[in-house]
Protein backbone atom coordinates (compact mmCIF):
# COMPACT_ATOMS: atom_id res chain seq x y z
CA UNK A 1 0.00 0.00 0.00
CA UNK A 2 1.24 3.49 -0.86
CA UNK A 3 0.37 7.03 0.22
CA UNK A 4 1.38 10.41 -1.20
CA UNK A 5 2.44 13.36 0.97
CA UNK A 6 3.61 16.64 -0.56
CA UNK A 7 4.21 14.98 -3.94
CA UNK A 8 6.32 12.22 -2.34
CA UNK A 9 5.06 8.64 -2.37
CA UNK A 10 5.62 6.42 0.69
CA UNK A 11 5.16 2.72 1.24
CA UNK A 12 2.94 2.11 4.26
CA UNK A 13 4.46 -0.44 6.64
CA UNK A 14 1.80 -2.87 7.85
CA UNK A 15 1.43 -5.35 10.69
CA UNK A 16 2.29 -8.10 8.22
CA UNK A 17 5.51 -6.35 7.22
CA UNK A 18 6.88 -6.25 10.77
CA UNK A 19 6.95 -10.04 10.94
CA UNK A 20 10.03 -9.56 8.72
CA UNK A 21 11.28 -6.41 10.38
CA UNK A 22 14.77 -6.50 8.85
CA UNK A 23 13.21 -6.14 5.40
CA UNK A 24 10.80 -3.42 6.51
CA UNK A 25 13.51 -1.47 8.38
CA UNK A 26 16.86 -1.19 6.63
CA UNK A 27 19.41 0.30 9.02
CA UNK A 28 22.44 -0.46 6.86
CA UNK A 29 22.78 3.11 5.55
CA UNK A 30 22.60 4.76 8.99
CA UNK A 31 25.87 6.24 10.24
CA UNK A 32 25.05 6.65 13.94
CA UNK A 33 23.01 5.09 16.75
CA UNK A 34 19.45 6.35 17.02
CA UNK A 35 17.74 7.19 20.29
CA UNK A 36 13.97 6.81 20.44
CA UNK A 37 12.52 9.86 22.15
CA UNK A 38 9.00 9.62 23.53
CA UNK A 39 7.44 13.00 24.24
CA UNK A 40 4.38 15.17 23.86
CA UNK A 41 2.82 16.48 20.67
CA UNK A 42 2.08 19.58 22.73
CA UNK A 43 4.53 22.02 24.34
CA UNK A 44 3.02 22.01 27.83
CA UNK A 45 2.36 25.04 30.03
CA UNK A 46 5.94 25.76 31.09
CA UNK A 47 8.66 26.90 28.68
CA UNK A 48 11.12 24.62 30.47
CA UNK A 49 9.72 21.61 28.60
CA UNK A 50 10.38 22.99 25.13
CA UNK A 51 13.80 24.20 26.28
CA UNK A 52 14.64 20.70 27.50
CA UNK A 53 13.43 19.11 24.27
CA UNK A 54 15.62 21.43 22.22
CA UNK A 55 18.61 20.93 24.52
CA UNK A 56 18.22 17.17 24.21
CA UNK A 57 18.15 17.41 20.42
CA UNK A 58 21.30 19.55 20.43
CA UNK A 59 23.05 17.18 22.85
CA UNK A 60 22.18 14.07 20.83
CA UNK A 61 23.59 15.58 17.64
CA UNK A 62 26.72 16.92 19.36
CA UNK A 63 27.43 13.47 20.76
CA UNK A 64 27.03 11.59 17.49
CA UNK A 65 23.54 10.24 18.11
CA UNK A 66 20.49 10.51 15.93
CA UNK A 67 16.77 10.36 16.59
CA UNK A 68 13.83 8.08 15.93
CA UNK A 69 10.49 9.46 17.04
CA UNK A 70 6.83 9.89 16.15
CA UNK A 71 7.48 11.93 13.03
CA UNK A 72 5.51 15.10 13.82
CA UNK A 73 6.60 18.72 13.41
CA UNK A 74 4.61 19.97 16.41
CA UNK A 75 5.03 20.03 20.18
CA UNK A 76 8.05 18.65 21.97
CA UNK A 77 8.35 16.08 19.18
CA UNK A 78 9.01 18.77 16.61
CA UNK A 79 11.36 20.67 18.92
CA UNK A 80 13.62 17.65 19.44
CA UNK A 81 13.63 16.83 15.73
CA UNK A 82 14.39 20.42 14.71
CA UNK A 83 17.55 20.51 16.82
CA UNK A 84 18.77 17.04 15.84
CA UNK A 85 18.41 17.98 12.17
CA UNK A 86 19.99 21.42 12.71
CA UNK A 87 22.94 19.65 14.35
CA UNK A 88 23.51 17.49 11.28
CA UNK A 89 22.40 14.19 12.85
CA UNK A 90 20.03 11.64 11.36
CA UNK A 91 16.35 11.81 12.23
CA UNK A 92 13.81 9.10 11.43
CA UNK A 93 10.10 9.70 11.85
CA UNK A 94 7.41 7.03 12.11
CA UNK A 95 3.77 8.06 11.94
CA UNK A 96 0.52 6.11 11.39
CA UNK A 97 -1.48 7.26 8.39
CA UNK A 98 -4.55 8.16 10.45
CA UNK A 99 -2.44 10.52 12.58
CA UNK A 100 -1.75 12.70 9.57
CA UNK A 101 -5.20 14.20 10.18
CA UNK A 102 -3.97 15.46 13.58
CA UNK A 103 -0.19 15.87 13.28
CA UNK A 104 1.81 17.40 10.42
CA UNK A 105 4.73 15.20 9.41
CA UNK A 106 8.14 16.86 9.66
CA UNK A 107 9.45 17.76 6.19
CA UNK A 108 13.22 17.63 6.85
CA UNK A 109 13.68 14.12 8.18
CA UNK A 110 16.35 11.70 7.02
CA UNK A 111 13.56 9.16 6.64
CA UNK A 112 9.81 9.20 7.13
CA UNK A 113 7.91 5.94 7.52
CA UNK A 114 4.13 5.63 7.41
CA UNK A 115 2.46 2.74 9.22
CA UNK A 116 -1.01 1.23 9.32
CA UNK A 117 -1.39 1.16 13.12
CA UNK A 118 0.08 2.52 16.34
CA UNK A 119 1.42 -0.92 17.20
CA UNK A 120 3.28 -1.13 13.90
CA UNK A 121 4.68 2.35 14.54
CA UNK A 122 6.03 1.37 17.95
CA UNK A 123 7.60 -1.82 16.63
CA UNK A 124 9.37 0.04 13.83
CA UNK A 125 10.64 2.64 16.30
CA UNK A 126 11.89 -0.08 18.64
CA UNK A 127 13.77 -1.75 15.80
CA UNK A 128 15.51 1.49 14.87
CA UNK A 129 16.27 2.49 18.46
CA UNK A 130 19.51 1.76 20.31
CA UNK A 131 18.06 3.34 23.46
CA UNK A 132 14.89 5.02 24.71
CA UNK A 133 14.43 8.41 26.40
CA UNK A 134 11.16 9.77 27.74
CA UNK A 135 10.53 13.50 27.99
CA UNK A 136 7.32 14.97 29.45
CA UNK A 137 4.16 14.14 27.54
CA UNK A 138 0.59 12.92 27.81
CA UNK A 139 -1.21 9.60 27.62
CA UNK A 140 0.61 8.47 24.47
CA UNK A 141 4.02 9.15 26.00
CA UNK A 142 3.15 7.28 29.18
CA UNK A 143 1.83 4.36 27.17
CA UNK A 144 4.98 4.20 25.04
CA UNK A 145 7.50 4.11 27.89
CA UNK A 146 5.40 1.66 29.90
CA UNK A 147 5.07 -0.66 26.92
CA UNK A 148 8.78 -0.62 26.13
CA UNK A 149 9.50 -1.26 29.83
CA UNK A 150 7.08 -4.18 29.70
CA UNK A 151 8.85 -5.56 26.63
CA UNK A 152 12.11 -5.38 28.60
CA UNK A 153 10.50 -7.13 31.55
CA UNK A 154 9.47 -9.90 29.15
CA UNK A 155 13.02 -10.11 27.72
CA UNK A 156 12.09 -8.75 24.28
CA UNK A 157 15.02 -6.32 24.27
CA UNK A 158 18.03 -5.25 26.35
CA UNK A 159 18.23 -1.58 25.40
CA UNK A 160 18.69 1.30 27.86
CA UNK A 161 15.53 3.09 29.02
CA UNK A 162 15.83 6.58 30.51
CA UNK A 163 13.14 8.75 32.07
CA UNK A 164 14.22 12.37 31.74
CA UNK A 165 12.53 13.87 34.76
CA UNK A 166 12.46 17.51 33.70
CA UNK A 167 11.07 19.88 36.32
CA UNK A 168 10.09 16.90 38.47
CA UNK A 169 7.44 16.01 35.88
CA UNK A 170 7.62 12.27 36.57
CA UNK A 171 8.02 12.43 40.36
CA UNK A 172 4.52 11.04 41.01
CA UNK A 173 4.86 8.29 38.44
CA UNK A 174 8.21 7.25 39.88
CA UNK A 175 6.70 7.13 43.36
CA UNK A 176 3.85 4.99 42.07
CA UNK A 177 6.27 2.56 40.40
CA UNK A 178 8.19 2.29 43.67
CA UNK A 179 4.90 1.61 45.48
CA UNK A 180 4.00 -1.00 42.85
CA UNK A 181 7.30 -2.72 43.58
CA UNK A 182 6.76 -2.52 47.34
CA UNK A 183 3.35 -4.14 46.93
CA UNK A 184 4.84 -7.08 45.04
CA UNK A 185 3.51 -6.35 41.55
CA UNK A 186 6.86 -5.44 40.03
CA UNK A 187 10.40 -6.72 40.52
CA UNK A 188 13.04 -4.36 41.88
CA UNK A 189 15.28 -5.13 38.90
CA UNK A 190 12.55 -4.04 36.48
CA UNK A 191 12.13 -0.80 38.40
CA UNK A 192 15.88 -0.15 38.30
CA UNK A 193 16.02 -0.68 34.53
CA UNK A 194 13.95 2.49 34.14
CA UNK A 195 16.85 4.83 34.82
CA UNK A 196 15.78 8.26 36.06
CA UNK A 197 17.88 11.28 35.06
CA UNK A 198 17.13 14.82 36.18
CA UNK A 199 19.43 16.52 33.67
CA UNK A 200 20.16 16.09 29.99
CA UNK A 201 23.87 15.88 30.75
CA UNK A 202 23.32 12.87 32.98
CA UNK A 203 21.20 11.19 30.30
CA UNK A 204 23.84 11.74 27.62
CA UNK A 205 26.59 10.42 29.90
CA UNK A 206 24.54 7.27 30.49
CA UNK A 207 23.85 6.79 26.80
CA UNK A 208 27.53 7.03 25.96
CA UNK A 209 28.32 4.15 28.30
CA UNK A 210 25.16 2.05 27.86
CA UNK A 211 24.24 2.12 24.17
CA UNK A 212 25.12 -1.02 22.27
CA UNK A 213 24.79 -0.73 18.52
CA UNK A 214 22.49 -3.28 16.86
CA UNK A 215 21.28 -4.80 20.12
CA UNK A 216 18.70 -7.40 19.20
CA UNK A 217 14.96 -6.86 19.50
CA UNK A 218 12.62 -9.82 19.22
CA UNK A 219 10.17 -8.12 16.88
CA UNK A 220 8.38 -11.33 15.98
CA UNK A 221 7.16 -11.62 19.54
CA UNK A 222 6.28 -7.91 19.53
CA UNK A 223 4.15 -8.53 16.48
CA UNK A 224 2.22 -11.17 18.41
CA UNK A 225 3.54 -14.27 16.62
Amino acid sequence: MQMKINNDTYEVITSQDITNIEKAVDKSALTMPLVAVYCGSRLGNDVIYEQAARELGVALAENGMGLVYGGASIGLMGAVADEVIRGGAEAVGVIPTFMLKHEIAHEQLTRLHLTDTMHTRKTVMAEYADAFITLPGGLGTLEEIMEIATWRQLYQHEKPMIILNINGFYDRMIEHLKYTTEQGFMKQEDLERLVVCNTIGDAIDLLQTMVKIDAAVDTEKMAGN
